[in-house]
């Protein structure tokens, strides 16, 4: 028997194809009336499914319902509230990607691609060890990193002024001025002087 040539006929996808649910056409086509999302509430309306990231449907969300740090809105209060600080940690055991007597900047650092950009202040730690003669030119270091460094001859220069925490002292009370032990014990050695005693001679 001859071989059938191939036609356009015997195309076919290779996966059988799928229609798409068609709602709202009828009660005949099974997804008329309601269209599949049933009877009233929140979810039979349009623009329901558009609900922002958290909401519980108007339960209080789980991030209210959690506890907070003290001072959210206080300095101190580190890494909360609007006067949050925040640094990119690099550690002394990454700065093996450098030679001896290179020069450590957050420029330098990402061109090693050990940060991603300089929009955020670089600290260095003290994580590791360290043998070679680096210039440390980034804005904060901690004090580990800072005696590896120097123990390796290194230099470090602060982009930044450390800031110098506040330290809150209380009002010294005022201290109850006392008598001289003499003074008291001569009042105890002299009795009392009555003036408005008469004299004894008259």
């Amino acid at each position: 028997m001859a071989e059938r040539k191939l036609n356009l006929t015997d195309l076919k996808p290779a996966q059988p194809r799928k229609d798409r649910k068609r709602v709202g056409r009828g009660p005949g086509s099974g997804k008329g009336r309601y269209a599949g999302r049933g009877v009233k509430g929140q979810k039979s309306r349009s623009g329901s499914h558009k609900m922002r990231a958290g909401f519980e449907g108007g339960q209080m969300p789980i991030y209210m319902r959690i506890g907070k740090l003290r001072g959210s809105t206080s300095k101190d209060a580190m890494p909360v509230g609007p006067f949050r600080t925040h640094t990119v940690p690099v550690n002394v055991r990454d700065l093996d990607r450098f030679d001896a007597g290179d020069e450590v900047t957050p420029e330098t650092l990402v061109e090693k691609g050990l940060i991603k950009n300089t929009k955020i202040d670089v600290k260095l730690l003290g994580n590791g060890e360290i043998s070679k003669k680096l210039t440390i030119r980034l804005h904060a270091i901690s004090a580990g990193a800072r005696e590896k460094i120097e123990a390796a001859g290194g230099t470090i220069e602060l982009l930044r002024e450390p800031k110098v925490r506040k330290v809150k002292t209380h009002a010294a009370k005022s201290e109850a001025v006392e008598e001289p032990e003499e003074t008291v014990e001569e009042a105890k050695a002299e009795p009392p002087v009555d003036e408005a005693a008469p004299d004894s001679e008259e």
